[in-house]
């Protein structure tokens, strides 16, 4: 069964990183990597209902809502994680100019954030329930994402600065509480299982998270940049001099072309928002998990003996 866990993943892996270049399910080369993720799957689902307590996955772990809800929740929180560390570098770096430098120490403010929230999490995580450290985390994420669907092309660097720390500090926030809260209840023989598990579903959601936004941002540009072209046409009164200026022109090549490298700079713009829009939605979602997930039994304090 290892070798069929292996294969799941390189199969998944393979075609999730080539599919937007192979155009997905119209290249064969796709179809027989998800037939091979599909098959193995189907074999690993069989061997684990039917091998009991031999099997590679121990049902237990199906039984724990804990389990199941925060393997869900890293889920999302890979596919969060990872998409914005995929997106914010290609943004800063393409559409908006800036040096491979400049686009790497803007993305620092994420890690600091991160760093942060961990050690105060650390601090008080035995006196507050961990649940509220995942909730004030999903939300501080879902306000940085919100933030983000408003970038533009003109704006400074302190949108992207704070967002990227306010993103990181909520991340953080969830990382331990939510590890904690999974593992909780779980017996001691299935424990590394577990978390091996867990860190499978975060490595599934970056790779799943980054193939879907990245196929998203390449056909939203196109979209946007149709709609956008429709409307430079010679008839168009707002599409003429004083209101086009230099270098853009419909009748000179030139122009033509700095016209097009523009409207496509505005359209990946757009997209890149709409694949910020799409992780709020996906942090949102993941809110209503948090109702599944009960948190650790305290041991009552003995009573003090009698003198």
């Amino acid at each position: 069964m290892n070798s069929c866990i292996g294969a799941i993943v390189g199969s998944l892996q393979l075609m999730l990183d080539r599919g937007q270049i192979k155009d997905w399910f119209h290249s064969t080369e796709i179809w027989i990597e998800a037939t091979i993720a599909g098959l193995c799957f189907y074999l690993l689902a069989v061997h684990t209902m039917t091998t009991g307590e031999r099997s590679f996955l121990n049902r237990e772990l199906l039984k724990s809502p804990n389990f199941v809800a925060g393997s869900l929740l890293m889920f999302g929180v890979g596919m969060i994680l990872s998409g914005t560390l995929a997106l914010m570098p290609s943004m800063m770096q393409v559409l908006m100019n800036y040096p491979v430098f400049d686009a790497g120490w803007m993305m620092a403010p994420r890690g600091f954030g991160t760093m942060l929230a961990m050690f105060l999490v650390a601090r008080v995580i035995n006196r507050i329930d961990n649940r509220l450290f995942i909730l004030v985390g999903f939300l501080l994420t879902a306000a940085s994402l919100w933030q983000m669907t408003g970038y533009s092309l003109y704006m400074g660097p302190g949108p992207i600065l704070f967002a990227g720390f306010a993103q990181g500090f909520g991340l953080g926030c969830t990382f331990v509480p939510l590890n904690l809260l999974a593992l909780s209840g779980l017996p001691h023989h299935i424990l590394s299982q577990g978390t091996a598990l867990r860190a499978l579903m975060r490595m599934l959601g970056g790779s799943i998270g980054i193939a879907i936004l990245e196929t998203q941002l390449s056909q939203n540009t196109q979209i946007v940049h149709s709609r956008l072209i429709e409307h430079l046409r010679p008839d168009n009164p707002l599409a003429q001099a004083p209101y086009l200026t230099a270098p853009f022109s419909l009748t000179d090549p030139s122009g033509i072309a700095a016209l097009n490298h523009e409207v496509t700079r505005q359209a990946a713009m757009v997209a890149y928002n709409d694949d910020f829009a799409l992780m709020l939605w996906v942090i949102l979602a993941c809110l209503p998990l948090l109702l599944l997930i009960r948190g650790p039994r305290r041991e009552p304090m003995p009573a003090a003996a009698d003198d």
